[in-house]
């Protein structure tokens, strides 16, 4: 068994971002990677310009970049559900670290949508999920945190990872079973 790729840290995910001049976080590029994925997409050849929306996009050689793919292609397939969101550190403030968490949910549902289309096939769960994953897209979080929302902050978070998750299984480990099926 082979050991699983390491998942590089948001301040090398932005390094490898910042020569791109791309208007996008780690979070961003994290959550529409992962969202991509969830939704049953591939990430061979030009994976960022995919993912990102852009055709013209050239994919950058770039180490950084290629193990973030690789960990989270290799973690969302883990069975030990060793999938976890690239967010600031925990020495970052709560709401900057909430907003980050906001926008890896945009980007998620935004990856999501191009990989997996209009009427992607769903269980009641994962319809639940993503509609949950929407409304958190829509949230920014207050700059006064405390206790309390270090908690609801956790919480969240692993809501979402989870909810990433189910919606990988739906749409792109689900088809992928069936297809090993028949």
């Amino acid at each position: 068994m082979s050991a699983q790729p390491s998942m590089p840290d948001w301040q090398h995910v932005q390094a490898a971002l910042a020569p791109l001049q791309l208007a996008v976080s780690p979070a961003e590029l994290h959550g529409a990677l992962a969202g991509w994925l969830a939704g049953g997409g591939a990430v061979d050849g030009a994976w960022l310009g995919r993912i990102l929306a852009d055709e013209n996009l050239a994919q950058p050689d770039d180490a950084t970049l290629d193990a973030l793919r690789d960990a989270t292609v290799a973690s969302m397939d883990d069975r030990e559900l060793n999938f976890h969101l690239l967010l600031p550190d925990d020495d970052a403030a709560v709401d900057v670290r909430g907003n980050a968490l906001f926008d890896w949910c945009r980007a998620f549902l935004g990856g999501f949508g191009l990989a997996a289309g209009t009427n992607p096939p769903l269980s009641e769960e994962g319809t639940e999920a993503l509609e949950d994953m929407a409304k958190l897209a829509m949230a920014e979080a207050e700059s006064d945190g405390d206790e309390e929302d270090e908690a609801a902050f956790a919480e969240i978070e692993e809501f979402v990872r989870v909810a990433a998750l189910l919606l990988h299984g739906d749409c792109a480990l689900g088809p992928r079973h069936r297809k090993r099926l028949h």
